[in-house]
């Protein structure tokens, strides 16, 4: 009778399991997925001054004897506009020495705009509401700019609208940057190859099969996870960017990747594939994690003081998912950079078989 019953109870669950509606498979193009090898983005780098701060710029002031960086670049920049200022006599509380960062395409061409970074490498507090001054951009130090890039700053804040010292202190402006100087044209030798964005060999081999079934067997081959080498044949040589054109368009069933990423500021995870939770036990700053406990963690949360204060038990049961751990340890009180190291430790103990991304 108890053989009965236990292969009725496997039978019925291998019912659940087949009449369980397969998820749908994502499809997307490859271009989403490729980048033409040997197309390598181009970074630029820059030092400029944000204005216009509502006194969170940098603790700057000049002396007989010396002055900051700060103070001896506003006073190089307004003798460019003849106004000759003594740098003991500044006192700057409304401007910020910052770090410019960006990268453009190597296509892109004199008068195209791209987004710019911006970072203080001062002791401001708050980048908030200022304007970057016209900033050059070089490609090296030794090398004369080729772009410039200005315009107000947005920065990041937290869902409240409230900006902390670590958030303030860095912005960026959408197309502020523009280019001026024409760049070198990108030249491509041998056959032409594509480069996987995330290099994986199961979509390689996708890729590679689509283009074949769409132009013809041997058109392309994966050569390793990250490059799929490109046979265009003879007639393809007077419109190869047509073709390369045409293949771009191709849908391919992308392969799930088992992946997390954590927001270590805010705490959002985002979980990639169907990912399972193994048995393990985790204690980090107040907060166990039980996996393969009798109950589920969205079910079962014992605190063992205070939750609101990071204290408790959170417990889950074996093949449990990454999404229902994740609201037990939100309901524990754990805090974003907590919930970053607590699956750090799963994935490190076994537990979690995926990669796990901090931010």
């Amino acid at each position: 009778m108890h053989m009965k019953r236990s292969l009725w109870l496997v039978v019925s669950l291998l019912m659940v399991v087949a009449t369980r509606p397969a998820p749908a498979q994502q499809v997307a193009r490859v271009s989403d997925l490729t980048v033409r090898q040997g197309v390598v983005p181009r970074r630029l780098v820059g030092y400029g001054l944000v204005v216009g701060l509502d006194g969170s710029g940098d603790r700057s002031f000049g002396t007989q004897n010396a002055a900051t960086m700060t103070v001896r670049s506003v006073v190089n920049l307004l003798r460019r506009f003849n106004i000759e200022v003594p740098a003991e006599q500044l006192r700057l509380r409304n401007v910020a020495a910052v770090l410019v960062t960006a990268e453009l395409s190597p296509y892109l061409r004199p008068g195209g705009r791209f987004e710019v970074q911006t970072a203080a490498i001062g002791d401001a507090t708050s980048l908030r509401g200022g304007v970057l001054w016209m900033t050059p951009l070089v490609s090296d130090p030794n090398q004369p700019p080729i772009a410039t890039a200005q315009g107000p700053l947005v920065v990041a804040t937290d869902g409240s609208g409230r900006i902390s010292n670590r958030q303030g202190n860095a912005g960026r402006i959408a197309s502020g940057g523009i280019l001026e100087v024409d760049q070198a044209p990108v030249t491509l030798a041998g056959a032409p190859r594509l480069a996987l964005r995330d290099p994986d060999l199961r979509m390689a081999n996708r890729i590679a099969t689509a283009i074949s079934a769409a132009f013809g067997a041997g058109t392309a081959k994966a050569d390793d996870p990250g490059s799929i080498l490109l046979n265009p044949g003879p007639g393809r040589a007077d419109s190869l960017g047509a073709w390369l054109a045409a293949i771009d368009t191709l849908a391919v069933a992308v392969v799930e990747t088992a992946r997390i990423v954590i927001d270590g500021r805010d705490g959002t995870v985002v979980v990639g594939g169907d990912i399972q939770i193994g048995p393990a036990t985790v204690s980090h700053r107040g907060i166990t994690v039980q996996v393969g406990a009798r109950e589920p963690a969205d079910t079962a949360r014992r605190a063992a003081g205070d939750s609101t204060g990071g204290g408790g038990l959170v417990r889950a049961l074996t093949g449990a998912s990454v999404q229902s751990l994740v609201a037990g340890l939100h309901a524990a009180g754990a805090r974003p950079n907590e919930v970053a190291a607590i699956f750090e430790a799963l994935r490190m103990a076994g537990s979690v078989r995926a990669e796990v991304v901090v931010r």
